[in-house]
This record gives structure tokens, C-alpha cells and sequence, in this order.
């Protein structure tokens, strides 16, 4: 499967934007998704992650949890990351990645395989 990530784009301090990943064949379902985001300066670093299914397990980073909201829809290979109460600190580069260990909402980006290209978020003061 091929990850192609949208949504990203300038926004105010308190606003919401929706990241979308898009797989590009059926596989899709098989895998463990995640979001994970790069800062300038920055190393990339866990925002969330689902299990292979849409009623899984999900895991947020401390510093998202309560205002991002990962979910996917496999029937059309897209997963998606709600973005409430954005802060300046949450500009960057978002990434969707895929893993194998589909059962676990991994944590770890050594456990995702496939990237997709990344979005920029910018969240202005």
C-alpha cells in the first residue's frame, strides 16, 4: 500500500483542521495506522495510533490526548486525524505510517514500514 497524507494548512491558535490518509489499495485494512509529526529543529516525534480496526485500541501522545481524535474508515482505506484546540506548538510536519503489528496502536516509529509524505500543519499565535 502506497499513504497519501492531506489536510494540512494554516490555522489560529484554538482552530481545528482534519488530516487525512488515503491508502492506495485494499491492504489498507491490514495494518496498524499512525500519525506521527516532525517540528523545525525537531526530532519526529508520536502523535496517535489505531489498531487494524476501526474499533480498536487507540493510543494518544500526552500532549495531544483530549484534542486530537484518530479514527479510520477501512471500506475507504482512509484514516483520519481530528485536530481541536490546535496551539502554536503543534506546527509541523504530519505523517501517516502503517505497520505490520496491525493488533497494537504502536508507540514506536522503528514498528511502522511504510510513510506516506507528510502535510504541513502551521498553527498561528
Amino acid at each position: 500500500v502506497q499513504l497519501q497524507a492531506s489536510g494540512g494548512g494554516v490555522v489560529q491558535a484554538g482552530g481545528s483542521l482534519r488530516l487525512s490518509c488515503a491508502g492506495s489499495d485494499d491492504t489498507f485494512s491490514a495494518y496498524g495506522m499512525g500519525w506521527f509529526r516532525q517540528a523545525p529543529g525537531k526530532e519526529r516525534e508520536f502523535v496517535a495510533a489505531i489498531t487494524w480496526s476501526s474499533e480498536g485500541k487507540k493510543n494518544y501522545a500526552d500532549s495531544v490526548k483530549g484534542r486530537f481524535t484518530i479514527s479510520r474508515d477501512n471500506a475507504k482505506a482512509t484514516m483520519f486525524l481530528q485536530m481541536n484546540s490546535l496551539k502554536p506548538e503543534d506546527t509541523a510536519v504530519y505523517y501517516c505510517a502503517a505497520s505490520i503489528v496491525r493488533q497494537y496502536a504502536s508507540r514506536r516509529d522503528s514498528d511502522y514500514h511504510l510513510w506516506g509524505q507528510g502535510t504541513l500543519v502551521t498553527v498561528s499565535s
